[in-house]
């Protein structure tokens, strides 16, 4: 079975394992091919935050990081932001998805949607809840029916921990933090712009002290990133296509070279 997955780095083995490992928390591997051991659970409810569909079970993460969600949801309470909906997280042992996500494999990533609830939803929501798009994607601007300034500070707060190495959200999303004045600029800095990310903002940590074999990530280029870095992502218009490019197109891609995890990770699902 071991060798199996070697080759195939089949997804469905993690999706299979329901429980964490034992021990102490410990991120193993990169974000986007590795593996969570001793993975902690974010209780379903708490103050100031609910997690939602969590039939998939995906609130496992590293103890860092159920303490940052934790902490964030109390400290955006006491500023009156409303109640926080958190997304996924991790599988039990972390781990590749068969779909839905590349990252969130060590147990550092987490997705807080920009949905903010007056009040605490009720259970049956909670399964079915439906994205708050804070973006015309068409037009290629920021929804002002549901965007206000408690999303905005919720990210700010996030990205002003020092245990965040980043935080991804939608260009256009980008685009209206950059345009506020905030009297301290350095958080932008983590911000970083990523197509998808309309309706949630995904949170990366850092990898935490005791985890050495978790393989951290380039710190973000200098600066706020709100200029001509940001100016890139805009959509350019399309150009009627000629015979030579469409004939560029038509060439079969490569296939990606399989990924296979850290010796750690593959002992995890044995």
């Amino acid at each position: 079975m071991l060798m199996s997955y070697s080759l195939s780095a089949s997804a469905t083995l993690w999706e299979k394992v329901k429980v964490p490992s034992n021990g102490v928390s410990n991120s193993i591997g990169s974000y986007s091919n590795g593996c969570l051991a001793g993975g902690e659970t974010l209780p379903l409810e708490g103050e100031g935050y609910q997690v939602i569909r969590s039939q998939r079970g995906r609130y496992y993460g590293h103890s860092e990081m159920i303490q940052f969600l934790t902490e964030l949801s109390s400290d955006a309470q006491k500023l009156r932001l409303g109640n926080m909906l958190v997304g996924d997280i991790s599988m039990p042992r972390g781990g590749r998805f068969s779909s839905g996500h590349a990252s969130h494999q060590t147990g550092l990533d987490a997705d807080i949607w920009l949905k903010i609830a007056d009040a605490p939803l009720e259970k049956e929501s909670l399964v079915e809840v439906q994205p708050l798009p804070m973006v015309h994607i068409k037009d290629y601007k920021i929804n002002n029916k549901n965007w206000s300034n408690k999303q905005a500070l919720l990210i700010q707060l996030a990205a002003t921990d020092d245990r965040v190495a980043r935080i991804f959200v939608h260009p256009v999303i980008k685009e209206q933090l950059c345009k506020s004045e905030w009297q301290n600029r350095d958080w932008l800095r983590k911000v970083r712009p990523w197509w998808g990310h309309y309706y949630h903002f995904h949170v990366r940590l850092s990898c935490p002290d005791g985890s050495t074999n978790c393989k951290a990530q380039n710190p973000p280029p200098p600066g706020d990133g709100c200029g001509a870095e940001l100016a890139s992502w805009k959509p350019q218009k399309k150009v009627k296509q000629t015979a030579q490019n469409k004939k560029k197109e038509t060439k079969p891609k490569k296939k990606k070279p399989v990924k296979i995890p850290p010796p750690q990770c593959l002992a995890l699902i044995q």
